[in-house]
């Protein structure tokens, strides 16, 4: 059986490879590993101590051999085929449910608006305790994600912990085709400024973009600017991203070129539509995780002088991907090109640390002009016109959201509170009740400064330096300065709460909506808006 699979892998690479024949080397040297990798398999699966599992240890050589490429070249199985198309196309079929591991269960952490498990009354909060039966304690998100995927019109009963409820609650849903929306979010931000915010490009993301801002004008009839949200957008269809572009840019405009290996593959893509608004003033908002189409929109709005990046460098993804299918419903997602914006500068980050971008210093990125002749720089993503500090949680707050507080503080104030107020007019205020939930729960976390000591006492004592009451020191202060924090954090706990609450009553949309209030980005954009001296401006360099 192991020489038929031998023979049949050389038959197949050698009817591949025969127009160069073996006297080209690296045809050669593809042949011969393969056999090398398929004889180390087999005996690996034959003789290996354990029982073992061969699809799992396929797929960790698939990894390792991938992980040596970049971060975007990926093995999707037939098991991830579902989520794949979620992430690309923006649907799945499912139940319209995301969820997260917490302790030993997998519990709901986002519904979706009038899906399957909308409909059903399956709830954010709820810890899934079985699925058809099935156990699903100590399984893994992935595991549950992948159980409730599957053929519309199928059903599937779940047996649900919810909290305040003293027995466990079967729920049946039938599965259906998901649908998310890329545009879940347009209004009016202020006095004649709209907003748009786009969380994936997904399929018709640029005819939602053109529909948001038509209605906008139409019922804005004094619109003086706009603002596109791609912050945390980390991209989708490349198609989708020319498209958005067109929303503001005439037809028959150079968005992005691809080039790669094979220069038979090289395409450019140009706007093919009359714009919505070539005028209006545009000011887009990025951050570290806009990448890929979200950076093909920026960096060619900037390019084409069209309107004014604001927030943080984005991502650095400037590479094509294509899939390709390797049997058994299985496929490679493979990098087969990069992409140039009208400058003609590529802003893919060539340096990766744990699979992410490591910054680029100014000094070592080639320069570019815009339509303007405006300075603009290559590789490690799109630099803003305007930089705006990261607004990241970070200390206790970020400790309070891992730790999953805030969320199961939101989870027991739903059960008392059947409804609240609209999105724009609530405000969470109850401080103590948060603290005493906190309090009660025995709250604690080691901050990176105690971390950083704890790795001193470490090190200093391996090599005998007697600094064990220097570090005692440190740490008295540092606790100290800690009983202050969450105080010091009101302002921001309370913006986490609050949008964590209004999720649960009015969704992505009420999520999205509530994140503008005191939006120091979107504030900032207004002003900008508002001065059009400082934005032509900037256009001008």
């Amino acid at each position: 059986m192991h020489k038929k699979i031998v023979l049949l892998i050389c038959l197949a690479a050698s009817g591949l490879f025969a127009f160069k024949g073996f006297e080209d080397n690296k045809y050669f040297e593809i042949i011969k590993n393969l056999e090398i990798f398929t004889n180390a398999y087999k005996e690996i699966n034959h003789s290996y101590v354990d029982e073992l599992d061969p699809g799992k240890l396929m797929r960790q050589g698939m990894d390792a051999m991938l992980e040596g490429l970049d971060p975007f070249t990926n093995y999707i199985s037939e098991t991830d085929i579902e989520g794949y198309r979620y992430l690309t196309e923006g649907r799945y079929n499912g139940v319209g449910a995301e969820a997260r591991k917490m302790g030993d269960w997998v519990v709901v952490t986002e519904i979706f608006e009038n899906s399957p498990a909308h409909k059903a009354g399956l709830k954010v909060g709820d810890a899934i305790i079985s699925v058809d039966g099935q156990n699903a304690k100590g399984r893994t998100e992935s595991d549950v994600m992948a159980f409730l995927r599957g053929v519309p019109g199928t059903k599937i009963d779940l047996l649900v912990r919810r909290a305040g409820q003293d027995k466990d609650q079967r729920i049946s849903l039938e599965r259906g085709e998901i649908e998310s929306q890329n545009v879940p979010h347009q209004g009016i931000v202020a006095d004649g400024i709209g907003y748009i915010y786009l969380s994936t490009f997904t399929r018709d993301a640029g005819e939602n973009v053109a529909n948001a801002l038509s209605s906008l004008k139409a019922k804005n009839p004094n619109l003086k600017g706009v603002i596109l949200d791609l912050r945390e957008n980390g991209g989708g269809l490349l198609n989708e991203a020319v498209n958005v572009v067109n929303v503001f840019v005439p037809r028959n405009e150079l968005v992005v070129s691809t080039k790669g290996k094979v220069p038979e593959w090289d395409r450019s893509f140009k706007t093919m539509n009359n714009p919505i608004d070539k005028d209006i003033p545009v000011v887009v908002l990025i951050n570290k995780m806009s990448a890929s189409a979200s950076e093909i929109v920026s960096g060619a709005i900037q390019d084409l002088d069209r309107g004014v990046l604001l927030g943080q460098r984005s991502y650095g993804k400037g590479l094509v991907q294509n899939t390709k299918d390797v049997g058994y419903n299985a496929k490679i997602k493979l990098t087969t090109a990069k992409y140039y914006i009208p400058s003609g500068r590529c802003i893919q980050s060539t340096r990766y640390k744990h699979g992410e971008p490591v910054e680029i210093p100014d000094t070592e990125r080639a320069p570019f002009k815009t339509l303007n002749g405006r300075t603009v720089l290559d590789g490690g993503g799109v630099k803003p016109d305007v930089l705006m500090p990261v607004d990241t949680a970070t200390g206790i707050v970020k400790a309070l959201l891992d730790q999953h507080l805030i969320f199961d503080y939101a989870t027991q104030w739903t059960l008392q509170h059947k409804s609240i107020d609209s999105i724009e007019i609530f405000n969470f205020s109850d401080w103590d009740g948060f603290s005493a939930f906190v309090k009660n729960k025995n709250f604690e976390y080691i901050s990176g400064s105690e971390q950083k000591l704890k790795e001193l006492r470490s090190t200093s004592a391996s090599e005998n330096y007697p600094l064990d009451a220097d570090i005692q020191v440190l740490e008295n202060k540092i606790k100290a300065e800690k009983k202050g924090e969450m105080a010091r954090n009101k302002a921001r706990i309370l913006h986490e709460i609050e949008q964590e609450i209004v999720g649960r009553y009015y969704f992505q949309r009420g999520k999205v909506r509530k994140s503008l209030k005191n939006d120091p980005e979107v504030e900032e954009a207004v002003k900008l808006l508002n001065d059009s001296a400082k934005y032509q401006a900037l256009l001008k360099g």
